[in-house]
């Protein structure tokens, strides 16, 4: 399920860290997430759509790595995004 081009954008704009931003971490993490919700909502409705899911691991499996770059690099950077994505509890 991809992203529309709006959404793609408001969620760089939340995210960016500088003017031109749209490679960083915390935007990959944030557009990823964007991805899983939306494939998310196409599981309540598609429950044996076997394909999908398995993008849907791949999706999470690459936000997982891209987490644990975030966490070594910058603990601050990490502890504040996944405070606004509300990742973890």
């Amino acid at each position: 399920m991809a992203i529309v081009k709006e959404k793609k954008k408001e969620v760089i704009q939340t995210y960016k860290i500088h003017s031109d931003d749209t490679g960083s971490p915390e935007v990959q993490i944030a557009l990823l997430t964007e991805r899983i919700k939306s494939l998310e909502e196409h599981f309540k409705v598609h429950k044996e759509d076997k394909h999908s899911r398995r993008g849907l691991l791949m999706l999470v499996s690459q936000r997982r790595k891209l987490l644990s770059y975030l966490e070594k690099k910058g603990k601050n950077r990490y502890k504040t995004l996944i405070q606004k994505l509300g990742l973890r509890k």
